[in-house]
Parts: structure tokens; C-alpha cells; sequence
């Protein structure tokens, strides 16, 4: 460990830190529709790239784990006052397959920390009738890991409220080769005709079959890149970009999103409403 990163878990600082970040989660106002957007307005599916955990940690002087874990912390405020807004589901990218580059003892406390995230949910999410879903490849990840995915995927499984995914170990271009290698050995098999591929049976063989595709892509910590997340699904997707690292993300930043999204004009490759309208008119 660098001279210049502390230990956190028994510094003063790194503690309070923490701690207000807990109290903050605590007292956070439920976040019901926003009155002047009309309900239809809200997004039916939010995905969020969760940018700014390593940078946040650092500008305290500690080591990237401790942004980690507290943008973990900062997950659960963000999935409950979604559900206060109505959003039908939210799809979170936790660790894509190119976060293997970084180093070893990052890597092994993201693992750590993914499985401890999932069994100290799992009864408050089944509590909240939130069901859980997990997106990626669960080839290569440790068992510890795989085995509290399945175990939080099947206790809410008959959830009836939101849907939250965890993008983990998830890259789309892989998501997407996956498919196409799928549909390959299912027309190899004589099971299927080439004919009959199209893009609803494509995204049968996504990682993200039956779920809708995002409405609104938010990115934290100001980086404008989509970073592998899926293409295939965003492709009509309104994005927005807030300065605001990870664990600083809060009730009223997802507040703004969902309001900007509100205000946007969805044309999904037609022209303006103001246009039409007035192309209507002459």
C-alpha cells in the first residue's frame, strides 16, 4: 500500500465518513412522483453507471475498496427512492468483464464485497418486494460470489414490485456474442430456421430477456461514455450525466435525472412534436 493511502478501517476520519454517509441514507425523504411531471412521464427503466467510487475514496487519502463500499451504502437509497418514483426497473453496472484488468486485491475486495452486498439485501429486498436479477457471465467468478447471486435471485423471485439488476461480470459486446453464438448452435441443431431470426428473438437470448429496455441512462462522476453497457438496449435511451461521484449520489440527484429525462422529446427516429404539429397545420 502506497505511503500515501491510510488504512481506513480504524481511521477516525474514514468512520465519520461513513457514518454520514449512513445518516444521510437514514433520513432521506421519500421521493413520491414529482408533481409537475404527469406519471407517464417517468421512466419505466433506469440504468445507471455507477462512476466516481475509486476517486471519491481517493480524495480522502484512502484506498479505492473504501469508495467501493460506500457506493454500495449508496445503492440502497438510490433503489428505494426509485420505487417511491414509480420506476419499474433499475438496472445497475457494478463490474464489467474489463474491471478484471485492475489490480488483484481490488478485484478480490469487489468480490468480497458483491457477496456481502447480496446476502445482507436479500431478506430487506424480499421485505420490499423487490426482485432481484443478475446480468452477466457467472463464468470465472468465484463460488462465494455465484452462490449468493442464486440465492437472492431465488428468495425474490416471486417479488411483485420493481425489478433491481446487477450488471456484474457483464460486458456487452460479450452479451451480444453470447447471443449470436447461442442462436448459431440452436440453428446448428436444426432447432431454428435462419429465416425466422429477427430482433425479438435476439433479445430473447440476452442476458436481459424479458426485461424493457432502459428509458434513461444516468452516468455519475461527469464521464460522457456509455463503457460497454448495453448497447444493444440503450439504443433509444435519453441520457444523462451528473458531475456527482457514485457515493455522493443522492435522493435529490435522481430527482434531477428523472426530471430531465421528463422534459425531454422522445422521437425514437421520428421529428419534433412541434414540428409535426406544425406540419399538420399547413
Amino acid at each position: 500500500m502506497s505511503e500515501t493511502v491510510r488504512d481506513f478501517r480504524n481511521d477516525p476520519s474514514a468512520i465519520a465518513a461513513e457514518a454520514k454517509l449512513r445518516q444521510r441514507i437514514a433520513t432521506a425523504r421519500p421521493l413520491e412522483l414529482i408533481p409537475d411531471v404527469h406519471p407517464e412521464r417517468i421512466p419505466q427503466h433506469v440504468a445507471i453507471i455507477m462512476d466516481g467510487n475509486g476517486r471519491w475514496a481517493q480524495q480522502r487519502g484512502f484506498p479505492r475498496v473504501f469508495g467501493h463500499r460506500n457506493g454500495a451504502m449508496a445503492a440502497r437509497e438510490v433503489v428505494v427512492q426509485a420505487g417511491n418514483l414509480g420506476i419499474e426497473c433499475l438496472t445497475l453496472y457494478s463490474f464489467s468483464l474489463e474491471n478484471w484488468k485492475r489490480p488483484k486485491d481490488e478485484v478480490d475486495a469487489l468480490m468480497d464485497l458483491c457477496a456481502m452486498y447480496l446476502e445482507g439485501e436479500r431478506e430487506h429486498l424480499k421485505r420490499e418486494q423487490v426482485r432481484f436479477k443478475v446480468v452477466g457471465r457467472r463464468q470465472g467468478l468465484p463460488s462465494h460470489v455465484t452462490d449468493a447471486m442464486d440465492k437472492i435471485e431465488e428468495t425474490t423471485k416471486d417479488c411483485t414490485g420493481c425489478t433491481l439488476c446487477l450488471a456484474f461480470n457483464y460486458g456487452s459486446r460479450a452479451e451480444i456474442t453470447d447471443a449470436a453464438r447461442a442462436i448459431a448452435e440452436r440453428v446448428k441443431r436444426g432447432e431454428l430456421s435462419p429465416d425466422a431470426i429477427d430482433e425479438d428473438l435476439f433479445e430473447q437470448h440476452l442476458y436481459t430477456r424479458g426485461l424493457p429496455d432502459p428509458d434513461l441512462l444516468i452516468r455519475t462522476a461527469g464521464e460522457r461514455r456509455v463503457s460497454n453497457y448495453l448497447l444493444w438496449q440503450i439504443s433509444y435511451a435519453e441520457i444523462h450525466v451528473t458531475d456527482a461521484l457514485w457515493p455522493d449520489f443522492a435522493a435529490a440527484d435522481l430527482h434531477a435525472a428523472v426530471r430531465d429525462f421528463a422534459s425531454r422529446d422522445r422521437r425514437f427516429g421520428g421529428i419534433r412534436r412541434e414540428a409535426l404539429a406544425t406540419s399538420t397545420e399547413v
